[in-house]
């Protein structure tokens, strides 16, 4: 089953459709306005779907607000898409992809102006990235589901969101036998001695970056 067909199977049976509508349109980040304007109907119909003063819609309407959905995420680099598609819980995942082709890491790190604390030298290559929310992935990740952050290739780049010293997220790929090409922590409070240490001893270069997580996907999203 696709995106499309769990989402609009969801809104179908759901016992209040105007709020999984609502819920689904929040979680691809499209607003009331931006999704009538695509589907060429009043905004006031997509409120009045979600706040239940209209009768809720058929199956040709809910596939066309889905597929609307989908369509508008694609054309902003379909992060969402691939948060699903990877298997991940949705909120902890940011956005991953993979390339077809091996790129400088080297290249990367001047694009995103990166600073490495560790030893580690940066003269490898990538085939993928993932952004991940480090605080949700510590607490609500499985040991399973940690192999998922690879993708296609452990030959990535993994970026974490909410690093206060650095240690846990070290401490989590340190465990897992999967190890990546790179570790980029984004606006980090600080990164303390043993995440560096963690990082030396695994070979894994240990970067740190000031850009903002939009700015960081569409520079990783380019590379394609």
């Amino acid at each position: 089953m696709d995106i499309q067909e769990k989402i609009a199977g969801e809104i179908t049976i759901a016992e209040n459709p105007g709020e999984t509508i609502r819920k689904w349109r929040e979680e691809f980040q499209v607003s009331q306005l931006d999704l009538a304007k695509y589907l060429e109907i009043s905004p006031s119909v997509i409120s009045d779907y979600e706040s239940g003063r209209r009768k809720s819609p058929g199956v040709s309407s809910i596939k066309k607000i889905v597929n609307a959905l989908v369509e508008l995420d694609l054309k902003r680099g379909g992060q969402v898409l691939r948060r699903y598609n990877s298997g991940m819980p949705s909120d902890a995942v940011i956005d991953i992809s993979d390339y077809n082709h091996d790129i400088s890491l080297e290249r990367v790190i001047r694009m995103i102006s990166g600073t490495n604390y560790s030893s580690i030298g940066l003269n490898r290559y990538i085939r993928g990235y993932t952004i991940v929310d480090g605080i949700k992935a510590i607490l609500s990740f499985s040991y399973s589901e940690y192999s998922k952050l690879y993708g296609w290739s452990s030959q990535r780049i993994i970026f974490f969101t909410e690093v206060k010293l650095g240690r846990s997220p070290m401490i989590a790929i340190r465990v897992h036998p999967l190890k990546p090409a790179a570790v980029v922590y984004i606006k980090p409070d600080r990164i303390d001695d043993l995440a560096i240490k963690l990082a030396d001893v695994e070979n894994i270069p240990l970067i740190v970056t000031e850009l903002d997580v939009q700015e960081l996907s569409k520079i990783m999203s380019s590379l394609k």
